[in-house]
């Protein structure tokens, strides 16, 4: 009998109690040596199988990690749990003309620009504005970050899994950004949703550049007079400067008259 509960194997266990939808992370996890006729099937043996996925139901704090269990996030976990606190997600439309051929991905950054009108009356023009950049991308359509990219189909009495890893039939995209951006979008969307474009960035690449606002004068490559400073306008004509004359000068000649000398150009 005590040879057989000497055999131990060593599996993660919760060290709190973990609610259920609760993302997991490495200070609720710890292993333990456990004997091999109490470990329960599906238990992990590392946490790092844990760490980032979701509890699918309450864990008690000293209870096993068992596979079934957890879940990554996806549609099914909901994507409330990616957003990041204090942030908001909104959906944005796209086609493949707005939306960079649909190549983008869950996790991707993105700047965001708009061509927009501005002024009223004889001023009003359309220019063209990035109004945010390095935007986190949480999902495109379905597929959400840290999802599997393959989705379950159901064709007539037969389910197949379907991979999505280069899925361009999505119509929207969810990106991640601050309250008032989300307001500026919503705003951008209900009055001219066909205005926004999207630029794509390197994965490394998180500068944000200062960029001025793109119109007929900046692609014809002509200076806008209203973006110069008024005291480094110069005048469409600057007249020529008249000739200065040469000053003559005279000798002056002393002559004696009554009372004494005087001064004679």
């Amino acid at each position: 009998m005590a040879q057989k509960f000497a055999a131990s194997r060593t599996v993660v266990v919760a060290t709190k109690n973990i609610n259920e939808m609760q993302t997991i992370d490495a200070t609720m996890l710890a292993i333990k040596s456990i004997p091999v006729d109490y470990i329960q099937p599906g238990a992990l043996s590392q946490p790092n199988g844990a760490v980032g996925m979701v509890a699918l139901a309450p864990i008690r704090k000293g209870e096993q990690i068992l596979r079934n269990k957890i879940m990554e996030p996806g549609p099914i976990t909901g994507l409330s749990l990616q957003v990041t606190p204090g942030k908001r997600a909104v959906a944005i439309p796209i086609d493949s003309v707005h939306g960079v051929s649909k190549l983008i991905k869950p996790g991707d950054h993105i700047d965001l620009v708009a061509a927009v009108n501005v002024g009223s009356g004889p001023t009003a023009h359309k220019v063209v504005r990035t109004i945010m950049q390095n935007v986190p991308v949480l999902a495109t359509g379905l597929r959400i970050i840290n999802q599997l990219p393959r989705l379950l189909e159901d064709v007539g009495n037969e389910a197949f899994i379907k991979n999505i890893q280069g899925d361009t039939k999505y119509s929207t995209i969810t990106v991640e950004v601050s309250p008032q951006q989300a307001q500026n979008l919503i705003y951008i969307l209900a009055t001219s949703p066909g205005s926004l474009f999207i630029t794509l960035r390197h994965p490394t690449d998180s500068t944000e550049a200062i960029l001025t606002d793109s119109d007929l004068n900046t692609v014809l490559d002509r200076v806008n007079p209203s973006l110069v400073p008024n005291n480094v306008r110069t005048p469409a004509s600057v007249p020529m400067p008249r000739p200065v004359q040469p000053r003559i000068v005279r000798p002056v000649r002393r002559v004696y008259r009554r009372g004494g000398f005087v001064n004679v150009n």
